[in-house]
């Protein structure tokens, strides 16, 4: 049972009539007091993520990142106002003008944006600009971290930006990200050599669609190994590297493999309109 004021009023769709937001799965509910992912999303029922790790791996609950990319603000008050706290963007503009949302800003004050997107080195001080940003996910090279670090830097912060290093575990061309082996050289070089960045795990999208009656996915067994190659070289408690890896369709057995962060948007928030999108498309999430 729902308990505190009731969702806003639908909001508008660009194509087609209102959606209930009461029909949209709600993964920020916890079924039946379980404190994991909701009852709608992904047959889970009320399993505690954590009840998924394998052994051997950090016991840590998983980080659910509500993809909110083409939806209104509408729909992430409603999520906030649920317990949801922690939301992902992978358009750098998107994302500016919904956290500068006046409405977000005075009912939503402890929500944590996440950029996921792939991130231009021009766009750097305009995401800094963002309110609330709590993770970059996308760091792909060394000196995006370092054009991230001179940005934060020059803002002033009291506290360091976490960030992810983003590698591309599939090797696919459409996908962004470091290339595996050069992994734990960029990881050194946010450690040492940026100090207003805290680095806080790795990152991955992975080949989409992979057949699980082959085994596990190998593009997650990839960042698996990466992590424990990174904290071997720079004597890191795997249990401080995040492992962000896991969307809509695949974020159930990315728990199962390890994973801490899952990014998960259509799975909550419907469908997306892409139509009036003019700075990049479609990308995954």
């Amino acid at each position: 049972m729902e308990t505190g004021p009731g969702p806003p009023r639908d909001p508008p769709r660009p194509n087609g009539p209102p959606v209930s937001l009461r029909r949209v799965p709600r993964p920020w509910q916890p079924a039946n007091g379980a404190g994991g992912l909701g009852d709608n999303v992904g047959g889970l029922g009320p399993l505690p993520l954590t009840s998924l790790l394998p052994q051997g791996l950090p016991d840590v609950q998983p980080r659910l990142v509500a993809v909110s990319k083409t939806k209104p603000a509408e729909m992430v008050m409603d999520a906030y106002s649920h317990g949801q706290r922690s939301f992902g963007e992978n358009y750098v503009q998107e994302l500016l003008e919904k956290a500068s949302d006046s409405r977000i800003l005075s009912s939503c004050p402890e929500i944590k944006w996440h950029f996921i997107g792939h991130l231009q080195k021009n766009n750097v001080n305009k995401l800094i600009a963002v309110p609330n940003l709590f993770m970059l996910e996308t760091v792909d090279s060394v000196k995006l971290a370092d054009r991230v670090n001179s940005s934060w830097q020059k803002k002033g912060s009291p506290q360091r930006l976490k960030v992810m290093v983003q590698v591309n575990t599939s090797g696919e061309d459409s996908k962004h990200g470091l290339p595996p082996r050069d992994t734990a050289a960029a990881v050194e070089h946010v450690i040492n050599k940026c100090p207003s960045l805290e680095f806080v795990g790795l990152m991955t999208i992975g080949s989409v669609g992979h057949d699980l009656s082959k085994g596990p996915n190998p593009d997650f067994q990839v960042l698996l190994s990466l992590r424990q190659e990174v904290c071997e070289k720079l004597n890191l408690p795997i249990e401080k590297v995040e492992l962000s890896m896991g969307m809509s369709t695949d974020f159930q057995h990315a728990i199962e493999v390890g994973s801490t962060n899952v990014r998960i948007g259509s799975t909550i928030f419907g469908e997306r309109d892409y139509s009036n999108k003019a700075d990049g498309g479609k990308a995954p999430g």
